[in-house]
């Protein structure tokens, strides 16, 4: 089933909206899901919530691409699982490492000051991703999107690690440039 006839199912209220975005995208939102939390059964949950999340937003909401919308509901709410369960202590996955990585090419939330300075910096950010080469921008996505491990990326587009990790270094490096060229304080 096509994505537009999944749309025209939850506009129709039809319970089967479900289950037909489950059969398409449920192993894609699993994995977003499980590469953030590392278990089994709080990613089963953040799919479930996806799906509930999509539910209560088509309608109102007529996404464009369906792909996406329900991989970030799926990213969001597995983020936010993540949150809960380091605050209390009870998750050592790879998370840290990632969020430390992007530390220096990215502002925090705190010098975020309006919704205007979030604009530019979605523009920015996917002006910089255009003006990656392909490779680099999956290895970037996968690693800050996807959270995928360096060891998961060298072993799907069979590089060694140390080539991924050189990969992303330049890159990072390329949008803190980037962001500090246009005025972005980090």
């Amino acid at each position: 089933m096509d994505d537009m006839q999944i749309i025209d199912l939850y506009w129709q209220r039809s319970e089967t909206a479900i289950s037909e975005t489950s059969n398409k995208y449920g192993k894609y939102c699993h994995y977003i899901a499980f590469n953030i939390l590392n278990n089994k059964e709080d990613s089963e949950e953040c799919v479930n919530d996806t799906y509930m999340q999509a539910w209560n937003n088509i309608p109102p909401h007529r996404p464009s691409v369906l792909k996406t919308f329900l991989g970030k509901i799926t990213r969001n709410l597995a983020l936010d699982k993540y949150k809960y369960l380091t605050a209390k202590k009870r998750n050592n996955g790879h998370m840290p490492l990632i969020f430390e990585e992007l530390k220096e090419c990215l502002p925090t939330l705190d010098n975020t000051e309006n919704i205007i300075d979030d604009i530019t910096l979605t523009e920015i950010l996917n002006r910089f991703l255009a003006s990656l080469p392909a490779e680099k921008r999956k290895i970037f996505m996968r690693r800050y999107w996807y959270l995928s491990t360096i060891k998961e990326i060298a072993a799907d587009y069979k590089m060694n690690e140390s080539k991924i990790k050189m990969s992303l270094l330049r890159s990072r490096n390329e949008l803190k440039k980037l962001l500090e060229k246009e005025g972005i304080s980090l």
